[in-house]
């Protein structure tokens, strides 16, 4: 630990929580199965979709005020 500290110049206590962090994530990769990662990805797929729909509804309700904001503004 001492030589990778000098040759990156780094503090051991970065390195220690790297592999700790490394380790965590070893432990739950283990534990997880694939359906559960699935089932994740899934879910965070359905959300994204959500928030693209309600971005594209706004965006349309910003154009269309936009539209009557400029049609007032030409009367």
């Amino acid at each position: 630990m001492s030589e990778a500290s000098r040759s990156f110049d780094l503090t051991p206590s970065e390195i220690e929580g790297w592999v700790e962090d490394a380790k965590r994530g070893m432990e739950n990769s283990l534990r997880t199965n694939p359906l559960d990662i699935r089932e994740q990805y899934e879910k965070q797929l359905r959300d994204l979709q959500e928030a693209y729909g309600e971005a594209m509804l706004e965006l349309r309700a910003r154009k269309k005020l936009q539209a009557l904001l400029d049609a007032q503004d030409g009367n």
